[in-house]
């Protein structure tokens, strides 16, 4: 099937202080929330959604300025505002879940939004599954630091230029090569006048400080926690999520043989055993 068929729905929309905030849900069961990272959206699920909606309510979004939602001039589209959107967000949906508490499961950026939510915003969990987590400083490429300084310069390139970059820098977060089909899928909603400024806008919003602000609180998760890390990926070292297991109680880690920090396309089969595994053993 093609990738434009296996498209994740984002046909509902939750408004977030006036700006729009587009999400999807699937399946039947007990609730399970997927967070994205940067600069991916919620099609980064698009081969792991349907398989957990077979025995779960399964609730997607795309992050404000990221994927279907909106993107505007001038706005916060900061991991200080992401784990906000999320609170509010399950504060919504749980309408429908009877008092369950769900189970999370969040890579990159989806990572500190969601360990935010939970500190910073009250949000509880049944599980917390972290997948490639911005979480343990340092973190930031030199790409990241050098697009910080010169923002407007980026987003005012050429197109094509735009375009050549973007390619380059979603390839670098898989170990694998990724097919024409599956870049388009990651670069389609930061194209355009519109989609190139969010691009950058992105970017230069990223702050070390929105996880320093967090970091010496993870011994305070109550719920299980596990960790899953590609051992090839670029971006951010194995070695940040072996510390950060150190740093949170009981968490389980496993490293993943030939993933990148884009495990959805390098490895989805052991994020989807994993999270089967891990919270199977959870009791009831």
């Amino acid at each position: 099937m093609s990738e434009t068929k296996d498209r994740l729905p984002v046909d509902h929309v939750f408004d977030f202080e006036g700006q729009a905030v587009h999400y999807g849900v699937i399946g039947e069961g007990a609730p399970l929330v997927l967070v994205h990272g940067t600069p991916f959206s919620s099609q980064v699920w698009r081969r792991i959604a349907p398989i957990a909606a077979r025995s779960r309510r399964v609730h997607y979004f795309d992050l404000l300025g990221y994927g279907a939602s909106e993107m505007r001039d001038g706005q916060d589209v900061s991991l200080g505002v992401q784990n906000r959107v999320l609170a509010a967000l399950i504060g919504y949906w749980s309408a429908d879940w009877n008092g369950a508490l769900p189970d999370v499961l969040a890579h990159d950026f989806g990572g500190a939004t969601s360990l935010r939510a939970a500190l910073l915003n009250g949000c509880a969990y049944r599980s917390l599954m972290l997948v490639d987590p911005v979480a343990v400083a340092p973190w930031g490429s030199p790409f990241v630091a050098h697009v910080r300084q010169h923002e407007a310069a980026f987003a005012g390139v050429p197109p094509y230029m735009h375009q050549a970059m973007l390619d380059a820098y979603l390839q670098g977060a898989a170990h694998r090569k990724l097919s024409e089909e599956t870049l388009c899928v990651y670069t389609q909603p930061w194209t355009g006048e519109k989609g190139q400024a969010a691009f950058y806008r992105q970017i230069a919003q990223m702050d070390q400080r929105y996880t320093d602000e967090v970091q010496s609180r993870y011994r305070e998760l109550t719920c299980p926690v596990s960790i899953l890390w590609g051992e090839e990926d670029a971006w951010i070292p194995v070695e940040r999520g072996i510390e950060l297991a150190s740093l949170i109680p009981k968490a389980r880690f496993t490293r993943v043989p030939g993933s990148g920090h884009l495990m959805q396309e390098d490895a989805p089969e052991a994020i989807v055993g994993e999270w089967l595994t891990f919270v199977g053993a959870i009791e009831p």
